[in-house]
């Protein structure tokens, strides 16, 4: 991140651990290196984790200005409140990761059940909902940014997964919610290019972090280390013509994975048309 005379708001979701805690602490670690006046709000739904890891990253970084807000992402109230929180003392917003998230929650398959069951939906309210929530509050406060030098009021970066590019048969509802990201991720960028806010996606492989139900589950898998996600994150904040990106990552590779092909001319000026025409 180049130093800007402008103090930039960061806000990230999910920020007290796993893959948000490796964001904060890298936006920490690359403010304090280049003196880039930035404040870092950590949203979290465990207010005593969020605030403990800004107790250890003003220790580690006694420069850097951060904040906590418990926030529960699923819940618009509880986002808005945070959000409104964090532009009445800091005057504004202008990155946001929309990165909280569970593990899978409930089935859709029970062969036990003598009468059908309400399905738990609580995997969607979280990874999608909730990000939906994010993107929609970020956005309103972004309008308000006048441009910089790039014509950027700012930018969005949504946590997703590579079980939101292919099929993930052990957590459907999950692989849903994450394809629904990538979905919100491709089909936003375009509208807001015109508004001058930038919308990427992140979507590692198995990241070790304490979202799992079970941390054996890690020594079976390959792992992509945090250091990927990272690089991925420096590569979108620093480079304002990405947009509409899905960055997966996996062990040390960042790939920028483009939609499906269109399956002719045809479809694709369907597509087009629905733009020119401005209603669906």
């Amino acid at each position: 991140m180049s130093a800007q005379t402008q103090k930039k708001v960061f806000i990230v979701t999910g920020g007290a651990s796993g893959i948000g805690l490796g964001i904060t602490r890298f936006l920490a670690s690359q403010t304090h290196a280049t003196l880039t006046p930035v404040h870092i709000s950590i949203f979290d739904i465990n207010a005593t984790a969020a605030a403990q890891t800004v107790s250890t990253l003003q220790q580690e970084f006694p420069a850097i200005s951060l904040s906590s807000h418990q926030c529960d992402v699923a819940s618009w109230e509880s986002q808005a409140a945070a959000f409104e929180d964090v532009v009445k003392h800091q005057g504004r917003v202008d990155y946001v990761f929309a990165n909280a998230g569970v593990t899978e929650r409930g089935t859709l398959i029970d062969k036990n059940e003598e009468k059908p069951s309400k399905p738990v939906l609580a995997t969607l309210d979280v990874n999608l909902s909730g990000v939906i929530y994010s993107i929609k509050l970020a956005i309103h406060y972004m309008l308000k940014n006048a441009p910089n030098s790039s014509g950027s009021k700012g930018g969005i970066i949504c946590t997703a997964s590579n079980a939101g590019i292919y099929s993930f048969p052990m957590a459907p509802f999950y692989a849903t919610a994450k394809h629904g990201v990538v979905g919100l991720v491709r089909s936003l960028a375009k509208p807001l290019g015109l508004e001058g806010i930038q919308i990427n996606g992140l979507a590692p492989a198995v990241v070790e972090t304490n979202i799992a139900s079970d941390g054996d589950l890690f020594k079976h898998m390959i792992i992509t280390p945090m250091s990927t996600v990272t690089r991925a994150v420096e590569t979108l904040l620093t480079d304002s013509s990405l947009t509409g990106k899905i960055a997966e990552l996996y062990e040390g590779n960042v790939t920028f994975v483009e939609q499906p092909a269109y399956a002719d001319e045809n479809v694709k000026k369907n597509i087009e048309m629905f733009w020119n025409l401005g209603y669906a």
